[in-house]
């Protein structure tokens, strides 16, 4: 391992181990195919019982880069109504030292909007938890007194739970979600000496909607805003297009934006922006396989900045019943 990589992993998690308030939530480019990890409302918005499997590894050539995976799997109770969803997220993240893991039951009630059942407005809730793990003796510090670098595995096992909202028809979806909603929970949240950073919650607002090109060709944009009322404000903006009802080819663009006066925020912050690329195949009606690269545009001196992240859908055709219309998100 190259010393100038550990030593680059290290001021990172010194920031994240500070008082200061770190990235929480789990970062996906393909969060399109996977609305359960970003809100629990979406839970049945297939109505087919749905797996969802992603994988992604940040900062390609940095060394304890994140690595991020999540297991998903949803779908409607009753084929009559579908109007209770549930679904169940499996979620782990690791930084380096760090190794962070949750798990969530998510309930929906979707409430009939229209006479053809087009159109739903679902609310929802998940309840679970995390579990923060930090192994000191992958530090690299020239000190080995300091007192800040733990001894040996530390985990911290918290409560949790989030909640949402999500509202869609044929060719439109609107939804707005809180995670992190219980950091007063922790069992060390006032200790100023805590090696675990402290949670914060974040709001996740989402839309997208579909335009027909021709019968072969939908345009699909989205925009997803993340805010965690400390730091900058994230901003997605994605455009794909879905040919023959077979190829997703898309692109996106994050950046991080400031949208009023946070007093905790150092002025001096670097914007990370990073530009997606997405191909995506239904390889049957019921099983998609996606794949992006992310171009970091914010280059850190002298590494890399590349991502690369795949995900995975399969569904199981319902017993009974219809899906009115495609389910495009």
């Amino acid at each position: 391992m190259m010393p100038g990589k550990k030593k680059y992993i290290f001021f990172i998690l010194a920031f994240s181990l500070s008082k200061s308030y770190a990235q929480q939530t789990i970062q996906l480019s393909q969060y399109i195919f996977n609305g359960l990890a970003v809100n629990p409302a979406y839970a049945g918005y297939k109505e087919n019982w749905t797996i969802n499997l992603s994988s992604r590894l940040q900062w390609e050539g940095v060394d304890g880069a994140p690595k991020t995976s999540t297991l998903s799997i949803d779908g409607v109770t009753n084929d009559d109504t579908k109007n209770v969803g549930l679904g169940l997220l499996i979620t782990n993240d690791r930084l380096g030292p760090e190794n962070n893991s949750s798990i969530y039951a998510n309930y929906a009630y979707r409430l009939r909007l229209s006479n053809d059942d087009s159109q739903r407005l679902c609310f929802g809730i998940g309840v679970g938890a995390a579990e923060y793990g930090i192994d000191g003796s992958l530090f690299n510090s020239a000190n080995t007194t300091d007192a800040s670098i733990p001894l040996g595995v530390q985990y911290k096992l918290v409560p949790d739970f989030r909640v949402g909202l999500y509202y869609y028809s044929p060719l439109l979806y609107i939804g707005a979600s809180m995670l992190n909603l219980a950091p007063q929970l922790d069992i060390d949240a006032n200790d100023p000496n805590s090696i675990f950073a402290k949670r914060v919650r974040s709001l996740y607002v989402t839309t997208g909607f579909i335009i027909p090109i021709s019968s072969a060709v939908n345009f699909k944009p989205s925009v997803l805003f993340k805010e965690d009322f400390k730091g900058p404000t994230n901003v997605n903006a994605a455009s794909y297009f879905l040919f023959g009802d077979l190829l997703w080819v898309g692109a996106s663009y994050s950046t991080s934006i400031v949208l009023w006066n946070k007093p905790n925020l150092q002025s001096n912050l670097n914007r990370v922006d990073a530009l997606t690329g997405v191909i995506a195949i239904n390889i049957t009606p019921l099983c998609r396989f996606g794949y992006s690269y992310d171009f970091g545009t914010s280059k850190l001196p002298g590494y890399q900045t590349a991502s690369h992240e795949i995900s995975l859908s399969l569904g199981f055709k319902r017993v009974k019943g219809r899906i009115v219309s495609p389910r495009f998100f």
